[in-house]
């Protein structure tokens, strides 16, 4: 393969302008390419990222490249490459990509495995695609691996799995849970990128129906939020009593997936987990039921289970399949059950990603300042990093907080004044 797989390479201007369009929304992100300009901090250091190739990660690319990194990258699903912005990041930035919008599931791993061959001393990952691959079929990599990082919540899942059974070769930091990052791209950014879109893909109006969420944590969070802003009726579905608590507190309705699945109009699974919307779901559904995911793989859905089901099946719009069952029921996925946001609209806005790739860089820069003096474990963002892209992000928005007062922190640390 040559050093790069992409589309088209004309491609290339047009997603360099949608790159510095998004960069505008990234104050952050800019404000570290200063430093790492000046610094170079991974000056000679081979990077290998399996991410989302948007215009967002382009842009922490060009960030990690300005700090000397020797950078490449492969997409993290088949159907989230922008092929326009990995056009310029060949063409414009040197950047070897391999990623193509819709690529086949041996492609997918091709571009992987080439990406894999660059021989990265750190990885970044979206899902750990990545790292998996190298411990599974790269172990002669391992020792020259100085850590990854992990960007999303099935990543993380799948990484701690790999730690507990003492399987995990390197460290990796878990971006996904640092707060600048959860609380704010799964909550804001996957609630609107979400229903973005399911409304590109379906131009159906959401106010009136009922939209049934699969999963409370940040991402279900933020959805069932939306959702509701949009008019719609949201019932929730969970396993978690605490979560499902909070989501009836938060005035959601609150049922199994088995009830959700007779009333609902629209489902969408943000959970992690397999088979979320199954067989027996999809056998009391309303004729015409919409269904999407917004996890990071298209196991939430059972597919194959309503392929059985379906007699035939039809590409109604793009990135909408229309599955027609022997009772006369047609049931409609949208985006093959894969990332809907990326697969049919552009992902996160830039100004909510500019932290979560914020806290990529950095904590790449932790793991290579900590080189050799970390466990083979999955560690936490540490707060110092938190809490300086907190600051810096609400500088750029000019906003300003208070400061304690010497008598403030001197009551703080006593216990002497009571009542």
């Amino acid at each position: 393969m040559q050093n790069y797989n992409i589309l088209d390479i004309s491609l290339a201007e047009g997603g360099r302008r949608r790159m510095d369009w998004a960069e505008r929304e990234m104050p952050v992100l800019t404000s570290l390419a200063k430093r790492f300009k000046k610094e170079k901090p991974f000056d000679g250091i081979r990077m290998a990222c399996c991410m989302h190739v948007t215009t967002e990660t382009a842009n922490l690319l060009r960030v990690m490249q300005l700090g000397g990194a020797d950078i490449v990258i492969t997409a993290s699903n088949p159907l989230s490459t922008q092929d326009d912005v990995a056009a310029a990041l060949v063409s414009q930035y040197e950047i070897p990509v391999f990623a193509i919008k819709g690529e086949d599931d041996v492609t997918y791993y091709k571009n992987l495995h080439a990406a894999i061959a660059h021989k990265p001393q750190i990885t970044m990952d979206d899902g750990a695609d990545l790292v998996s691959t190298i411990h599974k079929e790269y172990r002669e990599l391992l020792p020259t691996i100085i850590g990854g990082t992990e960007e999303t919540t099935t990543g993380v899942i799948r990484l701690r799995a790999m730690a507990m059974d003492g399987m995990l070769e390197f460290p990796v930091m878990a971006v996904n849970d640092a707060m600048t990052k959860h609380f704010f791209d799964n909550r804001y950014g996957t609630g609107q990128s979400t229903i973005d879109g399911i409304i590109r893909a379906t131009n159906i109006l959401l106010a009136g129906k009922t939209f049934v969420v699969a999963g409370y944590g940040w991402c279900g969070r933020g959805l069932a939020m939306r959702a509701r802003g949009m008019g719609s009726n949201v019932v929730v579905t969970e396993i978690d009593p605490v979560v499902a608590l909070e989501a009836v507190m938060d005035g959601f309705r609150v049922m199994p997936m088995a009830e959700a699945a007779k009333v609902g109009d629209v489902f969408v699974t943000v959970t992690g987990d397999i088979n979320v919307v199954d067989q027996h779901h999809f056998e009391v559904m309303k004729n015409g039921a919409i269904i999407a995911n917004s996890g990071h793989f298209n196991c939430e859905i059972n597919i194959p289970a309503l392929e059985k089901l379906a007699k035939d099946k039809s590409l109604v719009r793009p990135f909408v399949e229309t599955y027609h069952l022997e009772d006369g029921r047609l049931i409609n996925i949208l985006g093959e059950g894969r990332l809907i946001n990326l697969a049919a609209a552009e992902g996160h806005p830039a100004s909510v990603m500019d932290m979560s790739f914020a806290n990529q860089a950095l904590a790449a820069e932790y793991m290579l300042k900590n080189a050799g003096k970390l466990e083979n474990k999955v560690y936490n963002v540490p707060e110092a990093i938190d809490r300086e892209i907190a600051r810096l992000k609400l500088e750029a928005m000019g906003v300003k907080l208070d400061v304690l007062t010497p008598e403030q922190v001197k009551y703080l640390g006593s216990w002497q004044e009571g009542t």
